[in-house]
């Protein structure tokens, strides 16, 4: 009996959530895949002068990705991207965003992402944990990706595409230049967007 004359009972626990239905066109893939660089973007958006966006990408990528169709979860992403090849249309705002008040490509040349989790959210969408390397400094993120759809190419390439996106703060990673406006704010946002497009080619 209990302190207070009621039956001991085991405490209730609820039963495990069943894991979430994924697409069955990802489900039956798994492998090594290399992500293909001039048929994917990994850009960013940035808020200017408080009125408009910037826009630029990053030309210059390598990667993996390791996917287990069978345990989404255990699927894994590695990424390196070359600073110097930030691209944002104007050759003299690349050149500020290189130099020591950014980047500072010479002395930090990777940007780099190493995922430590993978979620599977039912269906076609997906997302991915991991470490963010920029400036010296590993900060967490979380990505969330659309599955596009996987196909053979007409060179007999097994391909697969996904669609992503993230927010971060710049400034946990070092990234604090600004200046600031005559009517209030700052010329640069704190808050910055991140895109990504991927096409992957399957390693034979």
């Amino acid at each position: 009996m209990g302190i207070f004359g009621r039956k001991d009972t085991a405490p209730e626990t609820s039963a495990p959530a069943a894991p979430a239905a994924v697409n069955p066109d990802l489900a039956a893939l798994t492998g090594e895949y290399t992500i293909d660089a001039a048929h994917s973007t990994f850009a960013f958006v940035a808020r200017h002068a408080m009125v408009t966006n910037v826009k630029g990408k990053f030309n210059d990528v390598e990667g993996t990705l390791q996917l287990d169709g069978s345990d989404p979860a255990k699927s894994t992403a590695s990424i390196d991207i070359k600073m110097e090849s930030v691209d944002t249309g104007s050759p003299d705002r690349d050149g500020h965003l290189k130099s020591s008040d950014f980047f500072k490509a010479e002395e930090f040349p990777t940007m780099t992402f190493r995922s430590t989790k993978a979620e599977a959210l039912g269906g076609d969408d997906y997302r991915i944990t991991g470490d963010l390397e920029i400036l010296g400094t590993t900060k967490p993120i979380t990505i969330d990706l659309e599955f596009n759809g996987a196909a053979k190419d007409p060179f007999g390439n097994e391909r697969v595409g996904f669609e992503g996106k993230a927010e971060i703060l710049r400034s946990e990673w070092g990234l604090t230049w600004n200046a600031a406006l005559e009517t209030g704010g700052v010329l640069v946002s704190d808050k910055i967007k991140l895109n990504f497009d991927i096409s992957a080619i399957k390693k034979a």
